[in-house]
């Protein structure tokens, strides 16, 4: 370790490795640690007026935890049954997501990095990324109306006979999985180019001279190099996909309330900011458990998805 801080200080300079040091450090402490803790710290406070905070009535409790789980005393159920299934079906929507860009982006950044040459893969990442330059609620927006009753793809569905009636992709959640899986797959694109553009084609080219179809070259050499990429383009689409409240509020259905609503609401609407705190605490803690689960499942260290 201190032959590491040695030599970062020796390559940098110490002026500039002192500053670099300094705001990282305090970005990382004034935006992520301690808004952190004192959502924590409020996530176990009684729900309370703010002139009551900081008073023997702003006392540490559980009973947010024990809401997300239990409900209200006055109920009859046994559980939260409403608070659970949104969460739960917030996480498999998530990991569905992920999947979903997972399947998609893979053959495109395989593509990119070693079948496009030249101009034809710069137009090809400039296709990519001009769409996001505008902005995610518009992109939102284009999605619902692409997506309606009198949509275009109703209408081309329509024109080919395919259906009779427009089909209600919004109240299905079509426009919701479609509109979230766009809305993140740079994030999963770029990673996964980042790792296979570094494989070695010469491995590509050996493994084909000695018969082997495309797709044990895939899963026997192009995956396992890119098991860094693809772990940290999945952690981070389903920890945003898991904490979209944008897209789920105008592409959502009926059916289709997202964990991250309920959070909104209790914030927003109930005024019961611990309830509010707690919900998203535990929605944290399982994006964790999440990204602690790929890193096993893809026997990759941390500092392999950071590079």
């Amino acid at each position: 370790m201190v032959e590491y801080w040695q030599n970062f200080f020796r390559k940098n300079g110490t002026a500039l490795a002192l500053f670099l040091l300094l705001s990282v450090g305090s970005w990382i402490l004034l935006m992520i640690v301690l808004p952190q803790l004192f959502m924590m710290d409020f996530s176990f406070r009684a729900n309370v007026p703010p002139p009551q905070w900081n008073t023997e009535a702003h006392h540490y409790t559980l009973e947010h935890y024990r809401y997300m789980l239990y409900g209200s005393a006055q109920s009859t159920d046994s559980y939260n049954y409403v608070d659970l299934s949104v969460f739960g079906r917030t996480i498999l929507a998530a990991i569905f997501v992920t999947l979903i860009d997972v399947a998609l982006c893979y053959p495109v950044a395989y593509y990119l990095a070693h079948v496009s040459k030249g101009g034809w893969a710069r137009l090809m990442v400039v296709s990519l990324i001009v769409p996001f330059w505008v902005n995610e609620l518009l992109r939102a927006f284009a999605f619902k109306i692409m997506f309606g009753s009198s949509g275009i793809i109703n209408n081309a569905l329509m024109w080919f006979g395919i259906v009779d009636e427009p089909y209600d992709f919004i109240r299905n959640s079509v426009a919701l999985y479609s509109g979230l899986s766009y809305a993140y797959i740079l994030l999963m694109i770029f990673p996964i180019y980042n790792a296979v553009e570094s494989l070695d084609k010469n491995q590509i080219e050996a493994a084909r001279d000695m018969g082997s179809p495309w797709w044990r070259i895939h899963w026997r050499i192009v995956i396992p190099h890119a098991k860094p990429g693809i772990t940290s383009g999945c952690t981070m689409v389903f920890m945003l996909t898991a904490g979209a409240l944008a897209a789920p509020q105008i592409l959502g259905g009926p059916s289709s309330l997202w964990f991250t609503q309920i959070i909104y609401q209790s914030f927003n609407q109930a005024g019961n900011w611990a309830r509010g705190s707690a919900y998203a605490i535990i929605l944290l803690a399982t994006s964790i458990v999440f990204v602690l689960f790929m890193m096993r499942v893809f026997k990759v260290k941390l500092g392999e998805i950071a590079r």
